[in-house]
């Protein structure tokens, strides 16, 4: 992974181009911090496949639980406490 800055990347462009074809993934800074990256096609399309994957919410996830979950709840009451 090559880093590089925006007015060096303007001057060797097609360069970058071919690095990121090649398999590279070439990050752009501006001012000393990273501000895009150029990667190949199929990089950035794996990448779309993975946001569009539907993810399970959390509340999925525990019902998904083998054998369920058997709570009781204790039915005595609340302590007073003095603040």
């Amino acid at each position: 992974m090559s880093t590089i800055s925006v007015a060096e990347a303007k001057a060797g462009f097609a360069g970058l181009v071919d690095e990121a074809a090649s398999g590279e993934f070439v990050t752009i800074t501006r001012h000393g911090k990273p501000a895009a990256v150029i990667v190949s096609v199929e990089a950035a399309e794996a990448a779309k496949k993975a946001l569009k994957k539907p993810r399970a919410n959390f509340g999925d996830f525990l019902l998904t639980f083998p054998g369920g979950v058997d709570l009781e709840r204790n039915p005595s009451k609340m302590r007073d406490i003095d603040l």
